[in-house]
């Protein structure tokens, strides 16, 4: 049995293969190894997992997840080993896992967009090159604590169209005072920023609004898809919720810059029970 992760900071969703190719997906919290360690790991999973996994059973666990790099992915082994004990585990990052998510063992350009950002193209097993997203203080172009922050920015300025100022006062009840507080001392400032897309989302009739989402995208495709060699000779690939729901917004940029779309997907683990599925069919042909 394979048991496959697609982890963030604070939800994982997981997916277990039987060898008759029937499969179980589940969700824990999630596990980054810059916040948590090997024995919080073992103890969580050990009380989330589900009663149809048969631990003594899985022979390996792929586990992909935010933070994980190869210096803290000793962290995700330790704990889940202790709890697998029959199975080898290997780590790799959320990035890797939209790419097979997206793209299977086709080479190509992949990104995420959900809190945060990241893009890389892709060989068919491995990424092979990556622009650091720099995170949100710094980057995150086109996620969604970047949308959120342009929102937060038009609304602390006062360049929010006076009913949508009205109508978001109304809604969060956040004055700027208590808004700056939050940016610069929340330590998930990120989450805060990213929680305002909702209120974007439900705008996007408005023109101002609709512009401000054109404008995140346009930085997305500026700061990090133009700068990848010979771009428009691939297709843009994405997962997360950002490219989820703002896909229409999102297709007419690519278009802009000579890109045209293939996949975009919301969550990437049923792509890689799909990848492995491949790998397990190649195996047995």
């Amino acid at each position: 049995m394979i048991l496959i992760a697609d982890g963030g900071s604070t939800k994982a969703n997981w997916c277990l293969i039987h060898p008759e190719n029937e499969v179980l997906y589940f969700s824990t919290e999630g596990y980054n190894p810059y916040y948590v360690d090997s024995h919080y790991i073992h103890q969580s999973l050990h009380n989330a997992l589900p009663a149809e996994v048969p631990r003594a059973e899985v022979t390996a666990v792929h586990f992909y997840g935010a933070g994980c790099e190869p210096s803290t992915e000793a962290v995700i082994i330790q704990g889940l080993s202790a709890l697998f004990e029959h199975a080898e585990v290997t780590v790799g990052s959320d990035l890797l896992a939209a790419a097979q998510a997206l793209l299977g063992n086709k080479p190509g350009f992949a990104a995420i967009l959900g809190t945060g950002t990241n893009t890389c193209l892709y060989d068919g097993k491995q990424v092979i090159h990556s622009i650091d997203p720099l995170g949100y203080m710094l980057g995150d172009e086109g996620s969604g604590s970047y949308i959120g922050k342009k929102l937060l920015t038009a609304y602390c300025r006062e360049y929010l169209p006076l009913p949508l100022r009205q109508e978001f006062l109304a809604v969060y009840g956040l004055t700027k005072e208590r808004i700056m507080e939050r940016v610069y001392k929340d330590p998930m400032a990120n989450r805060f920023c990213a929680g305002f897309t909702k209120f974007v989302k439900q705008h996007l009739n408005d023109p101002y609004i609709h512009q401000l989402a054109a404008d995140a995208f346009h930085d997305f495709f500026r700061s990090l898809v133009c700068h990848y060699p010979g771009y428009e000779g691939y297709t843009l690939n994405c997962v997360g919720s950002i490219a989820f729901h703002f896909e229409e917004i999102l297709k007419e940029t690519a278009m802009h810059y000579g890109m045209t779309t293939g996949r975009i997907i919301q969550d990437p683990i049923q792509g890689l029970a799909d990848y492995y599925h491949s790998k397990i069919s190649a195996m047995k042909g």
